[in-house]
């Protein structure tokens, strides 16, 4: 499959991944004495409703928004300037495991949804390195909320995120890899319908119409179909959850 065709699915759908606005809201509402000018940099911005959430939030800061894929990157200007807010986000395109900013460069680090992509202790030990001593990550991740999951969930995660850990486990690792955590929040089920498996669905079918003959599409599809469907099923087993936390001292675990 075509890394591109594969991106292309997600293209101007309001999210990437599960979120609300309101859920955006309460966990930035969880990180106390951000600078009026904060540096913020979002890794994994998507189409960048988070972005400009966080714009709104923080009106003196200064938000870098990153991803691989430049029509996301589009996107978040396009959204932006509609906003009205293109002054104050910058967008780069970088790959979250090689960002090409200075170390202890930012206020807070926000990444929905996108630490996966190069594995969650990665992530929070890599994009340490980029915050000022003392300043913020929030980050979702898709975590268990079960020790005990059936066995049709088990085994779909074990093929598709065999990594994924408990929530408490997950706020153990972030504390292992030199932050404080401040506070969790767990997203609700709207967070996955409303903007992200709703309208992801629609696409589906119409990839679905206007790909007929080719069984690579078709399996593509056809997995997230599934994913939609074990979401509907087995929900109150996992889910996305805010970790909001704070670096601490100690250079070494940079």
């Amino acid at each position: 499959m075509d890394e591109g065709f594969f991106f292309s699915v997600f293209e101007g759908l309001p999210r990437q991944g599960p979120g609300l606005d309101e859920y955006t809201a309460l966990a930035f509402h969880c990180i106390p004495g951000l600078p009026n000018n904060a540096q913020i940099l979002d890794i994994g911005c998507g189409s960048g409703m988070q972005t400009l959430m966080l714009a709104r939030l923080c009106p003196g800061a200064e938000i870098t928004a990153s991803d691989i894929h430049q029509p996301f990157l589009d996107d978040v200007k396009e959204r932006a300037r509609s906003a009205g807010l293109d002054g104050r986000i910058m967008t780069v395109r970088a790959s979250m495991d090689d960002l090409p900013f200075p170390a202890e460069s930012f206020d807070l680090i926000w990444a929905e949804g996108s630490a996966f992509v190069m594995g969650f202790r990665e992530a929070l030990s890599y994009w340490r390195r980029f915050l000022k001593p003392k300043a913020f990550l929030s980050l979702s991740e898709l975590v268990w909320f079960t020790r005990t999951p059936t066995e049709e969930c088990r085994q779909y995660f074990a093929e598709k995120y065999p990594p994924m850990l408990h929530e408490e486990d997950a706020r153990k690792m972030i504390g292992d890899t030199g932050y404080l955590v401040l506070d969790t929040l767990r997203l609700p089920d709207a967070a996955w319908w409303n903007d992200y498996y709703i309208p992801l669905s629609r696409r589906v079918g119409v990839l679905k119409k206007q790909y007929p003959g080719d069984q690579e599409v078709q399996d593509l599809l056809a997995s997230f179909d599934e994913e939609i469907t074990m979401f509907r099923t087995h929900s109150r087993e996992y889910g996305y959850s805010f970790f909001i936390a704070r670096k601490q001292d100690g250079s070494s675990l940079s």
